[in-house]
């Protein structure tokens, strides 16, 4: 019997690009494959054990395993686009036909002037910029005038840097709410988000203060399908934003990867049910966008060495289960997500060993499957591989 699930998304660990990913100037990306290949001193021997190198199509610099603990697999995505909020509502059993909308020009004039006059205060910025560049650049300015920074990437963001002795962060975050209901229709981006920085000229840094604030989901996901059934939906880290709050039950903001990692294994040691969503975002904010491979590799690396310790906690009823939301591979001179198939492992007393679950053609299969394995019907997309998995 198991009675919970430890979903953890390595966010943008892409494994390899997506046939399509030509659609998306992405072929190419092996976010995994390309960090396991140029990284100076890269192992990852845990991830290894559970199959993660035996995944069909793996990179080879990345290492098999002769019989991995668990069982493994990759996904395609099968909605339009290739950023967070898509790939974690694909997750849960949302399939999108219609991309989010981007601004590839920044925002129209228009948008940005009914901006202004709902929050009361003129902006500055409206481009497509790195969010660690426009503030280096427009801090000094924000800092003598006060007025917000707007920026936008490839995703389907709209993002609002302050500095938090100049805009506090309850007015940053009300400000981004404000937004939030202006941006709908044509102007409906995935998120916007809130990027608070803190120092002085020339040495601005952001915090871990960030909020995002999605769009809610367009209907039910596994999460509101847990939550009905009385069961816990512990979100950890950015999980709350990205599902603007639906389904869930509670939630815990995180500073790292590491934080968001002993907060996981805090929850798994409490007496709860149903489903811990944990993302842990470092990986794609701090090193995937930034194309640190190092970096990178070193935060994989990190996740890799506490994983022993997220796998003791488990109790005899829990499985886990790893994957990502897509690639972000910091190899290529892009500094957007990736189009790539994201690795699936899963892991638990009741998992059978070293069974390849093959290609799945939808993030969704997770979230089938999550809800097959906790005996609950809903309404989603996707196909559980439930009967691949569990022992008999």
């Amino acid at each position: 019997m198991i009675n919970r699930v430890v979903l953890i998304v390595l966010d943008s660990l892409g494994i390899g690009y997506l046939p399509d990913a030509y659609k998306y100037g992405d072929e190419g990306s092996d976010t995994l494959g390309n960090i396991a290949k140029y990284h100076s001193n890269f192992r990852i021997d845990n991830l290894v054990e559970l199959g993660i190198g035996n995944i069909d199509g793996i990179s080879k610099y990345v290492k098999k395993s002769s019989n991995p603990k668990g069982a493994y697999g990759r996904a395609e995505e099968a909605s339009y686009g290739k950023d967070t909020t898509t790939g974690h509502w694909e997750i849960a059993g949302l399939k999108l036909t219609e991309p989010f909308p981007t601004f590839p020009n920044a925002f129209p004039d228009e948008l940005i002037k009914k901006i202004e006059d709902a929050i009361d205060v003129k902006t500055i910025g409206n481009e497509v910029a790195s969010g660690t560049e426009i503030i280096n650049r427009l801090g000094d300015l924000h800092v003598k005038t006060g007025k917000p920074i707007i920026y936008t990437s490839a995703d389907s963001v709209l993002q609002i840097a302050a500095h938090e002795d100049v805009i506090k962060l309850e007015k940053l975050y009300e400000i981004c709410g404000i937004v939030r209901d202006i941006m709908k229709g044509p102007y409906g981006v995935g998120r916007i988000i809130a990027r608070p920085f803190v120092g002085k000229s020339g040495e601005y840094k952001r915090t871990p203060n960030r909020k995002d604030f999605s769009l809610k989901p367009i209907g039910k996901t596994m999460l509101d399908y847990i939550k009905e059934c009385n069961m816990d939906v512990i979100a950890v880290g950015k999980i709350e934003n990205i599902f603007a709050s639906q389904g869930i039950t509670h939630s815990a903001h995180t500073e790292s990867n590491l934080d968001g990692i002993n907060k996981t294994i805090q929850f798994i040691n409490e007496n709860n049910k149903g489903l811990i969503f944990t993302n842990l975002v470092d990986f794609d904010m701090l090193y995937g966008h930034r194309n640190d491979v190092e970096g990178y590799g070193d935060a994989i690396m990190e996740f890799d060495r506490m994983l022993p310790n997220i796998i003791s906690t488990l109790k005899d009823e829990d499985i886990l289960i790893i994957t990502a939301d897509h690639g972000c591979d910091p190899s290529t001179p892009s500094t957007d997500h990736s189009r790539e198939y994201v690795p699936i492992l899963i892991y638990g007393r009741n998992i059978k060993n070293n069974v390849n679950i093959g290609t799945r053609n939808c993030f969704c299969d997770l979230g089938a499957t999550i809800l097959d394995i906790l005996n609950i019907k809903g309404n989603i997309e996707g196909l559980s591989f439930k009967s691949l998995i569990i022992k008999e």
